[in-house]
């Protein structure tokens, strides 16, 4: 089984009873948890207009978390382009970068990160968003490089850092582009898992080396529960089901306490659908979790794992990412 790095995706989750400071605070929380487990990076995500999610300002919160720690990289699963300029986002990540040398990452996706009618809001024009993300990430290659320092419009700060780019998606279309550009390339499985065995197979086989990276890179991002015992975690994972049935309801209320019996909430459909959208999730104890995360790697052999966890108590999350570091360690 190929070795793989472990890392962390935050979407700052807004839970019910509490507030968006609260969750900021527990985003730092966990950040710090996480970096002294030896956990590689910590991810945040742009969406907008959700009141469970609260990562839409996804450059400041990467700031403050980047603050707040010591040595775990730091950037974004993704900031989706087409909603920035890219003169804009190349600022803010020199910026983060000078202020933070050697931590930032910048996963790049071109989903809007929210509905059609929010996405207007946001300025998309969605006859162009094919055209322009590509376009968009040859503009932040140029901004960040040294050759820019003669152009009319220079980022900085930006121009001259060594800023790693990350290609984010949920289909296939992106592991294209990742590969004729020679991007790593980060997967979406957590919600989005249907295309992600083409998507790798089609970056593997297509990937052409570049000056960023010579051999195809292979993030996988899933999601995991752990408990101390199996029964803890699959009640702990109520939570995240009862998420995407908001999801499939068109319900975005912050995440809910979870329940002992799923079936009071969920009907036959809504459960197939739920389950068809989680089918990378690694729920149970600490052995469960290792020879789930086992049978995973041995399939995909991917070289980073990253790991979603919708858990409402904070301290039982905390504690889940410590189970699936153990388990993850058991395994090499």
């Amino acid at each position: 089984m190929k070795h793989f790095e472990i890392s962390v995706l935050d979407l700052a989750p807004v839970k019910q009873g509490k507030t968006i400071h609260d969750t900021f605070q527990d985003s730092l929380s966990l950040a710090n948890h996480t970096e002294n487990l030896d956990y590689k990076r910590f991810w945040l995500a742009e969406h907008h207009n959700m009141e469970s999610i609260a990562s839409s300002a996804t450059s400041v919160l990467i700031g403050f978390i980047a603050n707040g720690t010591k040595k775990i990289r730091v950037g974004s699963g993704g900031i989706m382009l087409p909603n920035h300029s890219s003169l804009v986002i190349a600022e803010q990540f020199g910026t983060l970068e000078s202020l933070f040398p050697g931590r930032i990452d910048l996963g790049l996706g071109r989903a809007p990160g929210t509905d059609g009618l929010t996405a207007q809001a946001l300025g998309r024009n969605p006859a162009i968003i094919n055209e322009q993300f590509p376009r968009q990430i040859l503009e932040l290659q140029k901004y960040f490089s040294k050759e820019n320092s003669n152009a009319l419009v220079r980022a900085i700060p930006g121009e001259g850092l060594n800023i790693p780019m990350y290609i984010l998606g949920s289909s296939t279309d992106s592991a294209w582009l990742a590969a004729e550009l020679g991007l790593p390339y980060a997967f979406a499985g957590h919600f989005a898992p249907e295309q992600m065995d083409m998507a790798f197979k089609i970056y593997r086989e297509h990937f052409e080396p570049s000056k960023y990276l010579d051999k195809p890179f292979v993030l996988a991002c899933v999601n995991g529960i752990a408990g101390e015992i199996s029964e803890e975690a699959h009640f702990l994972s109520t939570t995240l089901f009862q998420a995407f049935i908001n999801i499939i309801r068109n319900d975005r209320k912050p995440f809910p306490a979870p329940i002992e019996d799923m079936d009071t909430v969920w009907s036959a459909m809504e459960k197939s659908m739920v389950l068809q959208k989680l089918k990378f999730s690694f729920i149970g104890n600490q052995d469960e979790i290792a020879e789930q995360i086992k049978n995973f790697q041995e399939k995909y052999q991917v070289d980073e794992l990253m790991i979603n966890s919708h858990i409402y108590d904070h301290q039982k999350r905390l504690e889940s990412y410590k189970i699936i570091k153990k388990a993850t360690d058991s395994l090499f």
